[in-house]
């Protein structure tokens, strides 16, 4: 079938409402449209970049963490959620009391993306997995009485109410087969489609089948990285598309639903694939930034420390990439030093500008890597 050809599924009557039934995606499709291929070019390409800085980069693993971080802000902000970036990285203590619940749903996040990342090397990207990754989701947040690693038995709705629903998604009774659907989908080898249009069109009907109670928007915008890590097209998991989300959020939305409304695949896959190159694009010169400062750091800074320090220096300032918000206990933890040796080599650290005092307080410091962040708060 034809993309331009494709029927998205019609409105079912339930008792007092209607509910979307989507077809099937697992059959044949036939992208013809130049545009869709032009773009879908470019994508590959940006992607085939930044898979080649994620396999150059030494302590890559330090960097993906970043990006995990930023996708769990990103995506649970499109939820409603305020954590920043910055403190994802702090502790429950270092937060005033109304900014814990929302930093718990990113820490639980960050954990599921994790979560999911290591079980890749033992499962495929499957029901299974997905519904193991629900399950650290929600565990012990907002939703975790909404049968965190289990499908909904009750109809669910986006909006505020299900008379007043923006989309009420398939009745319940529906779920398991449209989920079976989908997976085979994701892994029909006998289905010639390029792995970022099969990903599209699978993000999109993932959401529409929406077939948990809650956490369907995470779960289903983490599903597009794991795919790709999961087919070898990114060496490590470096691409997340929340952020391209969360700045488009109502073009997002509205791309999705007019799928389901008036049947525009097309325009999807166009903003979907967009939003691969751009976000790939990104990331690469991140990369490109990362490698720039700690150069910069390793030739100007790190050399004014004395013989004697220039061990615990270095140490600490390697894992900065990893944990950008610190304290003197941390530090002193990380590197095996006593307290007051932590505390000089962040004096110093702060003196050259790497690290920046964050409270104004004359206790309980923080301690950020600022420039380093920065790079993800773009």
């Amino acid at each position: 079938m034809d993309i331009s050809d494709f029927i998205a599924g019609h409105y079912e009557q339930r008792y007092q409402y209607k509910a979307f039934l989507p077809r099937h995606v697992h059959h044949e499709w036939v992208i013809s449209d130049p545009k869709v291929l032009d773009v879908l070019g470019r994508a590959d390409r940006a992607l085939g970049e930044l898979n080649a800085f994620s396999q150059l980069i030494p302590d890559i693993d330090f960097f993906i963490r970043m990006h995990v971080a930023k996708e769990a802000t990103q995506s649970s902000r499109i939820e409603g959620t305020r954590t920043n970036i910055e403190d994802a990285f702090k502790g429950l203590d270092d937060l005033k009391p109304e900014e814990r619940d929302d930093w718990t749903e990113v820490q639980n996040y960050i954990r599921a993306i994790n979560f999911a990342i290591e079980s890749l090397a033992n499962l495929p990207l499957s029901v299974r997995l997905l519904r193991q990754t629900h399950a650290e989701l929600m565990q012990g947040v907002r939703g975790e009485h909404k049968l965190p690693g289990e499908f909904r038995t009750s109809q669910n709705w986006i909006g505020v109410s299900l008379k007043h629903a923006a989309f009420v998604p398939p009745h319940h009774d529906h779920v398991l087969d449209l989920v079976s659907d989908l997976e085979k989908f994701l892994h029909a080898d006998d289905i010639l489609l390029p792995p970022l249009v099969r990903i599209a069109i699978a993000h999109y009907q993932f959401e529409t089948i929406h077939p948990f109670l809650d956490g369907n928007g995470r779960l289903g915008r983490l599903m597009i990285s794991l795919y790709l890590a999961s087919e070898g097209l990114l060496h490590k998991p470096a691409l997340y598309l929340s952020d391209y989300f969360e700045r488009n959020k109502t073009a997002y939305i509205d791309h999705l639903m007019a799928v389901r409304e008036g049947n525009h695949l097309r325009e999807w896959l166009l903003f979907f694939l967009i939003g691969v190159e751009e976000t790939a694009t990104a990331s690469a010169s991140v990369f490109r930034a990362i490698i720039e400062l700690k150069q910069r750091i390793e030739r100007d800074v790190l050399p004014r420390f004395s013989t004697r320090r220039q061990a615990s220096a270095h140490g600490l300032v390697r894992h900065l990439y990893a944990q950008p918000v610190i304290d003197v206990r941390w530090a002193a933890q990380q590197i095996d030093v006593a307290t007051n040796t932590a505390a000089a080599l962040i004096s110093d650290l702060v003196r050259h500008g790497v690290l920046v005092e964050v409270t104004g307080q004359s206790r309980n410091r923080l301690y950020v890597f600022d420039e380093y962040l920065n790079l993800f708060r773009t």
